[in-house]
């Protein structure tokens, strides 16, 4: 079977998912129960948008999962293998707008923190993407994020701390969590960058802060000539402005931080922000 094809028999509903070169029906997929992505979290992964049937910004993507891989000792499919899954899976879902999901891990091992020899599982999967709301709201939490620990900077599928932070945001009314560093300065959220109008200059934290240097952040950065700033996670209640970026919600401008409100959501470097941003995917695909 190769990349794109469709199995015959699959129903025209059924969700189909890539795993090591070959696309299948979900129910039909299988991953060992001794993988060690499942095991004891020993996997990367990136988050793309489907944008008119394509993945948007794919190659800083797979940049950045190679980063990953490399810096956690796994090993990832050739880019233009990845690069053609996630079209596929696109395709295969009937989907011109979304949301893709690549996951590597080290593979099958043993049922501990060390490494078999097999070779590595990789996985693409596809959903539609719901709407954001028009502004959100988040809560700043009291854990924190190690800038010094061996998995900063990575995209890994450890995401325990931040399911936990999340579940705590959502039930006081935010959607999304936002973390302080060891130092207390402001980092990042579980999905998302920060950025805030700080003594009327746009700034966001510095890859040293021990944020993951997020793709839609970057692009941000570029379009606006944002500039990397370390600041106490508290400057972020009494911003002028401030809106998360991410794969999914672009530029999204925060009305509130721990139930107080911000004066402007969006305020002007918000949406002058949304605005280069929104003209960017309308243009480029790959920028």
């Amino acid at each position: 079977m190769t990349e794109t094809q469709i199995p015959a028999e699959t129903s025209p509903r059924a969700r189909i998912v890539w795993i090591n070169g070959e696309l299948v029906p979900e129910d039909q997929a299988r991953i060992s129960p001794f993988d060690h992505g499942w095991l004891v979290g020993d996997a990367v992964f990136e988050t793309l948008v489907i944008v008119r049937g394509m993945p948007f910004a794919a190659r800083r993507h797979l940049e950045r999962l190679a980063y990953s891989a490399e810096h956690l000792g796994v090993t990832v499919p050739d880019a233009g293998v990845l690069r053609e899954a996630m079209i596929g899976v696109a395709a295969a879902n009937g989907l011109d707008e979304g949301r893709l999901r690549v996951t590597v891990s080290s593979g099958t091992g043993p049922l501990g923190s060390s490494r078999g020899d097999s070779p590595p599982t990789a996985t693409v999967a596809a959903t539609p993407q719901p709407p954001w709301p028009a502004t959100t709201a988040v809560a700043t939490m009291h854990w924190t994020i190690n800038e010094c620990g061996p998995l900063a900077g990575l995209k890994t599928v450890s995401y325990g701390a931040n399911v936990r932070a999340l579940a705590s945001a959502k039930a006081t009314g935010a959607s999304e969590a936002v973390f302080a560093n060891t130092q207390g300065q402001l980092c990042e959220g579980t999905g998302s960058n920060v950025f805030l109008v700080h003594q009327g200059r746009l700034i966001t934290p510095s890859l040293a802060s021990g944020c993951l240097a997020g793709i839609t952040r970057q692009l941000v950065i570029d379009l606006t000539g944002a500039v990397e700033q370390d600041v106490p996670l508290s400057a972020l209640a009494t911003a002028e402005e401030a809106f998360l970026t991410s794969t999914t919600r672009d530029v999204h401008p925060i009305h509130a931080v721990d139930g107080h409100t911000l004066s402007s959501a969006p305020g002007p470097l918000t949406q002058a922000a949304i605005q280069a941003f929104a003209r960017l995917k309308a243009t480029q695909i790959d920028p």
